[in-house]
């Protein structure tokens, strides 16, 4: 199911940031990190955040310049990474690879006619998390003491249910299989500019008369990022369906109809590999010292590119009182 189908079957309102202090959020990391990166590259020359050995941490001036947004609203982000992806994501990472390579071919392109906007545009597309990104996003969030869960698979699943179970009060990310996960409420929209949205799973559920069960259903029945939809079934006709026989396996039956794997994705949203040991201290105490030298001393990284954001995380976390939160 695409994001514009999910989209038009849940229910979305705006919410000031004033009313979300003192909550914590479970932030998908991967989501989060890859916008900033992304936005950094794309506006940011290359010699800023490439060290004399030709490493390229642009992620660092995205975490600086992301970070001061949630501490400046007395939220608390926990970050939570993605494990191993799922075999039956496999179709999907290939064509993402596959359009990450004909980026770098256009790229390559642009660059032999000297059209650098085009350029520098197409090299936003191109990026990926490497090993040193996950490296040094963590050795930076770590020296800013920000919380960091380790998921074993999906890192959206994981936030999703530690928001189910109470741990955190939302989820952070632009992924709307959140709500397929469960996450009671998602917050949309945190790297824009502007006051974020709240996704909810509940009055999504009640807007349409279905359980989760039955929404993870007709997901499956337009397609999501683990199996084929059918064709020429969109959301409001699978919603229909599904209500009219009770499940996904009766809605096939009636169309003589069948979706590989469907058993297993159904069994992915509703019962996804998480783990439940994690624990974060809220408490947050971040060694601004600590983390500039990382950046801009071992990683060589523009002083002049994250200053300003690590000036206002030092004010932010002084001024909202974040290290006396228990």
């Amino acid at each position: 199911m695409g994001n514009a189908d999910l989209r038009s079957l849940a229910v979305i309102e705006d919410v000031a940031f004033d009313t979300l202090a003192g909550s914590v959020v479970a932030v998908d990391a991967h989501n989060w990190l890859y916008r900033y990166l992304t936005t950094t590259v794309k506006f940011t020359d290359a010699a800023a955040y490439t060290t004399g050995d030709g490493e390229e941490v642009a992620n660092l001036i995205g975490v600086v310049q992301g970070l001061p947004k949630f501490f400046e609203h007395d939220i608390v982000p926990v970050f939570v990474f993605d494990g191993g992806v799922t075999e039956l994501k496999d179709d999907e990472v290939a064509e993402r690879r596959a359009a990450r390579e004909r980026a770098e071919e256009q790229r390559a392109e642009a660059e032999e006619r000297g059209d650098a906007v085009a350029a520098a545009r197409l090299d936003a597309r191109t990026q990926r998390l490497t090993a040193v990104i996950h490296e040094t996003t963590r050795g930076l969030l770590e020296r800013l003491d920000v919380p960091i869960v380790e998921a074993p698979a999906e890192g959206e699943a994981q936030a999703s249910v530690m928001a189910a179970r109470g741990d955190v009060d939302y989820v952070g990310s632009e992924d709307y299989d959140t709500l397929l996960f469960g996450a009671p409420e998602t917050l949309r929209q945190l790297t824009s500019s502007g006051d974020p949205e709240l996704m909810g799973v509940e009055p999504t559920l009640q807007r349409h008369g279905i359980t989760r069960e039955q929404l993870v259903d007709v997901a499956i029945l337009c397609g999501t990022d683990f199996n084929e939809g059918l064709s020429g079934v969109g959301p409001k006709t699978a919603v229909d369906a599904i209500k009219q026989h009770g499940d996904l396996w009766s809605a096939l039956d009636d169309r003589g109809a069948y979706i590989e794997h469907a058993d297993r994705v159904r069994e992915l949203f509703l019962d996804p590999p998480v783990t439940d040991e994690y624990e974060f201290d809220a408490d947050i105490s971040p060694d601004i010292d600590a983390a500039r030298a990382y950046v801009t001393d071992e990683w060589e990284v523009d002083a002049d590119e994250v200053e300003r954001g690590f000036g206002r995380i030092a004010s932010a976390t002084v001024q909202t009182g974040l290290d006396e939160w228990t």
